[in-house]
């Protein structure tokens, strides 16, 4: 009796097995791949889906090169700009200087005796200060005479003048100044406008 209580829980045992390993779904998370009809891929179709892959990936790297040249081409440029640019604060310090020497030569006598040397020698240093600016590309804006531009000049205020065409620049205030063509300060002017 015990041999057949033996037997019959094996029996039981690998009926539970079976039903189990057929229950079982297979590990892999991956499906085969599969045709329309339900079959394997042929070779061609194989080599056509690698075909469309390898095109993707080329596509993705010559976006990725690209945008690799376009940061660096933005990096050059931003550097040129910091280069070109670094004495930009400097330079509008130094603009009222220019000012006052102006300014001296304007208000100096030139007649008599005792002033006249004083006021070459304004003249000199002011000459020298405009040379040394131009060499670090620093350009001064005197545009009496010229059309009004309102990228460069400030008009302070309008006159009628009949000599002239409407908006010329007929008096200039206080000169601009440009660095690398880049303005730093406009000019502050007069501007003629039309009798009437």
């Amino acid at each position: 009796m015990a041999d057949q209580d033996q037997e019959q829980s094996q029996i039981d045992e690998n009926d539970q097995r079976d039903t189990a390993g057929a229950d079982a779904k297979p590990e892999s998370n991956e499906e085969a791949p599969s045709t329309e009809n339900g079959s394997e891929p042929t070779l061609e179709e194989i080599i056509a889906q690698l075909q469309v892959d390898t095109a993707a990936a080329e596509d993705a790297s010559l976006r990725a090169q690209a945008d690799a040249q376009n940061v660096k081409r933005r990096a050059e440029q931003d550097v040129e700009k910091a280069r070109k640019f670094a004495l930009e604060q400097f330079c509008k310090e130094l603009l009222p200087v220019m000012d006052n020497l102006e300014r001296a030569l304007e208000a100096a006598p030139t007649d008599e005796e005792l002033v006249k040397p004083i006021a070459e020698g304004v003249e000199l240093t002011l000459k020298s200060f405009v040379d040394a600016m131009k060499k670090f590309k620093i350009e001064v804006l005197d545009p009496l005479g010229e059309p009004f531009d309102p990228q460069f000049h400030q008009a302070m205020s309008m006159v009628e003048n009949p000599d002239v065409e409407p908006n010329t620049v007929t008096l200039v205030m206080q000169k601009g100044y440009t660095l690398n063509e880049r303005l730093m300060r406009p000019a502050m002017v007069m501007v003629s406008k039309a009798c009437g």
